[in-house]
């Protein structure tokens, strides 16, 4: 018996991989090769016309989560329409066009209806169960909107998600309960502390220290769990071991969020050990491994996401300390992405766009457009662009 179910899983393993062969040589030609269009403007255009189309896709005013390779848009994502109401904003002052400002309000507007009754952000339309991470993303995007309207239904559902935050929250700051299903090892969400980054953005938007001092204290709980070279244990839910640059820049962002809000340097230090040890990391053509042991190896494919998110730490660590090294390796970042952003095929559902990883076929996001890829991106590229007005 133990014979045969071996031969069953053998079996297995081989469909499975014939399927992923047969998809890769189907659906890689879909997305581009790498080009030489390295123009930031040309770039950030067609980013945010992927967006806009992203929101219009469905039936709702959230954005969509993205799309498979050759396939249609998929359905609004509460989690990543939270903080891309932030780019929109970003966009709106970019291009002194307020339509994108009402695309902003209207995601606001849509994340409030779809609030769940505990006052959290649910972690998926269909079925949801009430989420930490997805809920302070939302905080994040609601908080923008409040610097720049009074609506008084995004301030209530905004109170109502920071004080569900801080109800569930642990003692010594951590965040065990309200990870939702799939969250099998909860000791591994050390990435939330870019939720509290959204519980203190809150705080300061509504003008409520009880928000900001549970923020500081998830902060000061994951420094507990950064190694001397800047590497954070349990920062990642599908591999804590070696987890994925996305969720360790998650985590170096929210450092620095929250760091710039307390007035904590040593928030904005834990950030920067990450940030040195993964500029010395990254190759001369801008190439960093998309997941990374405690010694900081990783495999040979890219996590784009992570990369362009690394790149916006990087600009603001060059701001706070004018510190030119940065600005280079931010620089170098962002061409490497722009080479590897589609940004001409005739599928409006993947021009503009960005793929999960590099090459497509990776791991990460295989063979999909992400929308969070898309917005950090860029937010990477806005990073480097002249301030207007």
């Amino acid at each position: 018996m133990n014979v045969v179910h071996k031969m069953k899983s053998a079996g297995r393993l081989v469909r499975a991989a014939f399927l992923k062969a047969r998809q890769r040589r189907e659906k890689s030609p879909l997305y581009t090769s790498v080009h030489s269009n390295l123009d930031t403007a040309v770039h950030i255009g067609e980013a945010a016309a992927w967006l806009c189309r992203a929101q219009d896709s469905g039936v709702d005013r959230g954005v969509s989560y993205g799309c498979d390779f050759g396939e249609g848009f998929l359905a609004s994502y509460p989690e990543t329409t939270g903080y891309i109401i932030c780019t929109l904003l970003d966009l709106a002052r970019y291009y002194d066009d307020p339509t994108y400002e009402r695309r902003a309000v209207e995601a606001g507007e849509w994340e409030a209806d779809v609030q769940m009754a505990c006052g959290a952000a649910g972690n998926y339309l269909n079925n949801p169960e009430p989420a930490v991470f997805d809920t302070g993303m939302v905080l994040l995007g609601w908080a923008a909107i409040l610097r720049k309207t009074k609506s008084e239904r995004i301030r209530a559902a905004a109170e109502r998600a920071a004080r569900w935050l801080v109800e569930i929250q642990e003692p010594n700051g951590h965040w065990i309960r309200g990870n939702a299903h799939g969250y099998a090892n909860p000791k591994s969400t050390l990435y939330n502390v870019k939720s509290a980054w959204g519980l203190a953005e809150i705080g300061m938007a509504l003008d409520e220290p009880k928000f900001i001092g549970p923020a500081s204290r998830n902060a000061e709980y994951t420094l507990t769990k950064q190694l001397p070279n800047g590497w954070f244990e349990g920062c990642c839910l599908t591999d804590p071991v070696h987890p994925l640059l996305h969720t360790l820049a998650y985590a170096m962002q929210g450092l620095m969020g929250i760091g710039r809000i307390c007035g904590r340097q040593d928030f904005i230090d834990g950030a920067t050990r990450t940030a040195d040890a993964l500029m010395r990391l990254m190759d001369v053509g801008g190439f960093i491994p998309g997941r990374l042991a405690r010694d900081f190896s990783g495999p040979s494919w890219c996590c784009l996401t992570g990369t362009a998110q690394t790149s916006i730490v990087w600009s603001e660590l060059e701001a706070r300390t004018g510190d030119k090294r940065y600005g280079e390796a931010a620089e170098r970042a962002n061409r490497y992405l722009m080479a590897r952003h589609d940004i001409s095929s005739p599928d409006p559902r993947i021009r503009g766009g960005m793929a999960g990883s590099w090459p497509v076929w990776a791991e990460y996001g295989r063979l999909k457009i992400l929308n969070w890829a898309v917005k950090f991106f860029i937010d990477a590229l806005l990073a480097r662009m002249p301030a207007r007005g």
